[in-house]
C-alpha cells in the first residue's frame, strides 16, 4: 500500500486527513509506505499522473501502481466498512 503525503503542511486539513488514513490503516494492521511529495516536484507530478488528476493533493492512496482513491473516497469506504475492497486487498 502506498500513500502520497506531505511532511510540510500548508493546510491543516491535509494533515488531519493524512493522520486519519494512517490511523485506520494501522488499526487494521495494513502495512503502507508514505511517499512525501514535498521533497520535489517530480514526486508530486508522479502522484498526479498516477491518479489521473492534474490538481490532486494528498492524501492519494494506491495499491502498488493501482490507484485506489483520495481521502474522500477512503472516508466513504470507512463509513461503508469496505476499506479492504477500496484498497483492492479483499
Amino acid at each position: 500500500m502506498v500513500t502520497y503525503c506531505l511532511t510540510v503542511f500548508l493546510v491543516s486539513q491535509v494533515k488531519s486527513q493524512q493522520a486519519e488514513v494512517m490511523r485506520i490503516l494501522e488499526s487494521k494492521s495494513i502495512k503502507y509506505e508514505l511517499i512525501d511529495i514535498s521533497v520535489g516536484g517530480a514526486v508530486r507530478d508522479e502522484m498526479r499522473s498516477k491518479s489521473g488528476n492534474p490538481t490532486a493533493i494528498p492524501p492519494q492512496i494506491f495499491n502498488e501502481d493501482q490507484y485506489c482513491g483520495n481521502y474522500e473516497m477512503f472516508s466513504e469506504a470507512v463509513e461503508a466498512d469496505t476499506v479492504e475492497q477500496f484498497l483492492k486487498i479483499a
